[in-house]
């Protein structure tokens, strides 16, 4: 089942460091996803001056319990980096 999810950023002074140091890990653990089907888009959101302050992703999980357990799991939550989720069942049309 394919679901969308926007993942905010805190936006305490600390914010962009946590995202820095916790972003390795997590363009890693991306492209894995990517590789075997579970991402199929995602990119962070920008303020107007152009700072990341959170993401969007498209992905592709047999159930919610699945993508919950990869959630909690990544390093953007880990890290302490997305301070509001919110996740929609998502079809792709084109």
């Amino acid at each position: 089942m394919q679901f969308v999810v926007i993942a905010r950023d805190g936006d305490d002074p600390q914010a962009h460091d946590r995202r820095a140091k916790a972003r390795p890990a997590h363009m890693e653990s991306a492209g894995r996803m990517k590789e075997n089907g579970s991402m199929l888009a995602g990119g962070a959101i920008l303020d107007d001056d152009g700072a990341m302050i959170g993401s969007v992703m498209i992905v592709d999980f047999p159930s919610r319990a699945e993508l919950d357990a990869w959630l909690t799991s990544d390093p953007y939550t880990t890290g302490d980096v997305w301070r509001h989720v919110e996740v929609r069942p998502f079809r792709i049309a084109l």
